[in-house]
C-alpha cells in the first residue's frame, strides 16, 4: 500500500509542534529541577509560575495544532 504524498503544510505542521513538544520537554525538566530543591527562593517560585504558565501555553499550541490537522484531515 503506497504511503500518501504529504504536503508541505503537513511537513511544516509537524515541524512546529516538534519545536513546540521540545520546548514542552524542557519547561517540564526544569519544573522537575526545581520541584527536587529542598529550598526554594522567591526567585525560584517566580519562576516556577512563569515554567509552568509557559508549559500550559505551549500545550495549548500544541492542541491547536492538532485540532487544525484533524479538521483539515476530516473536511471540518
Amino acid at each position: 500500500m503506497p504511503i500518501p504524498a504529504r504536503s508541505p503544510r503537513d511537513v511544516l505542521l509537524d515541524a512546529e509542534y516538534q519545536q513546540l513538544a521540545q520546548q514542552h520537554s524542557l519547561y517540564e525538566a526544569e519544573l522537575e529541577r526545581l520541584a527536587k530543591a529542598t529550598y526554594l527562593s522567591s526567585e525560584d517560585v517566580l519562576e516556577e509560575v512563569k515554567l509552568k504558565k509557559m508549559k500550559l501555553l505551549v500545550k495549548d499550541q500544541m492542541e491547536q495544532i492538532l485540532t487544525r490537522h484533524w479538521r483539515a484531515q476530516n473536511g471540518h
